[in-house]
């Protein structure tokens, strides 16, 4: 079916409205966060998207700070739970009880029934307790005995992991990692960051307080909305092309580098992410740059590097960023 200009100006009316909460949200997180914009756009983007989120960076980069901020702007239920070396798969998903009055066996749900999830410091837990999750972010429901229990919409899994050389972390299995919509880096602040962030902190008992601007109902309707979004022919063949390119590059020296490339659920959360972006920006159709937005975020995880690219030191990000620079812009 063609889609008129009418089309998407009428989109575009309709995404201008239902933007202007993300944009009050954007603005609570940033009264306790200092700087990090970034970060902040990149957890909308999964939170429109559908997308559970994985955070990387060294302790005391306010990741955990900035989803508390998200999941208390958002008027809905959360859950934070620490990960630990000793943490069993029933201490995430529940378990099933003895009653000895009747004999018979009860269920007691666990702390991953609820709608945003904090899983902080996820690679301190051994594989098995990593792997409860993934029935939950993929299938969205939970297996506790022989009774399947569907989660509450919505749920977001956001995850916090420490760089993989740190003391005491298990680097997570490429099926779990594959599953988060977005992998974000959280660097160091600047100098004047860093400033601001004395001033505001630099106290026995700082503030996070953060005011609820919008309901899960709010959260519904966007979704719908940036389903909608326009995106032209040509910018989803764009898209296929940058996936493809991770694994069959057509430069010979970017093809040593790459030992696996991307699945085909890169092109569905990079489309996905684009029209986040778009609707973010108050826009009813997507632009190449759009896609550009997210591309690093979408991909670093899922391009698996080989041996020679360890060896000349490049990382996935560099891959990445080739591929964005040689595939053609329509």
């Amino acid at each position: 079916m063609a889609v008129t200009q009418l089309d998407v100006k009428q989109i575009g009316e309709q995404v201008r409205a239902a933007s202007e909460p993300f944009a009050r949200l954007a603005e609570q997180i940033g009264r306790v966060l200092v700087g990090q914009k970034d970060l902040i756009d990149k957890m909308l983007v999964g939170l429109l998207a559908n997308g559970h989120i994985l955070l990387e960076g060294v302790p005391g980069l306010a990741k955990t700070t900035a989803v508390r901020c998200l999941a208390a702007g958002i008027d809905t239920g959360f859950q934070r739970l620490q990960f630990t070396p000793d943490l069993l798969p029933a201490d995430l998903i529940g378990t099933l009880v003895y009653q000895p009055q009747t004999g018979e066996f009860s269920v007691k749900k666990g702390p991953i029934f609820s709608n945003v999830i904090l899983a902080d410091e996820i690679n301190r837990a051994p594989a098995k307790v990593q792997s409860a999750l993934l029935e939950a972010m993929q299938e969205r429901q939970v297996t506790i005995g022989d009774q399947t229990f569907p989660l509450d919409e919505p749920f977001l899994v956001m995850a916090t992991q420490n760089p993989i050389e740190q003391e005491g972390t298990y680097p997570l299995p490429e099926a779990q990692v594959d599953r988060f919509m977005l992998k974000v880096l959280v660097d160091y602040p600047s100098r004047q960051e860093e400033r601001q962030i004395l001033d505001r902190m630099a106290s026995t008992s700082p503030s996070f307080a953060v005011e609820p601007v919008m309901t899960p109902e709010h959260l519904a309707e966007a979704r719908r909305i940036v389903d909608e979004i326009y995106i032209d022919d040509k910018i989803k063949d764009y898209i296929v092309d940058v996936v493809l390119a991770t694994r069959e590059p057509d430069e010979p020296e970017l093809r040593q580098f790459i030992q696996y490339g991307a699945s085909p659920r890169a092109t569905i959360y990079l489309t996905l992410g684009a029209k986040a972006c778009a609707f973010l920006a108050g826009r009813g159709y997507v632009t190449p740059q759009d896609v550009k937005d997210v591309a690093m975020e979408v991909l670093r995880h899922r391009v698996i590097i080989s041996y020679e690219a360890e060896a000349e030191e490049k990382t996935s990000d560099d891959i990445v960023k080739s591929i964005l620079d040689r595939v053609e812009v329509p």
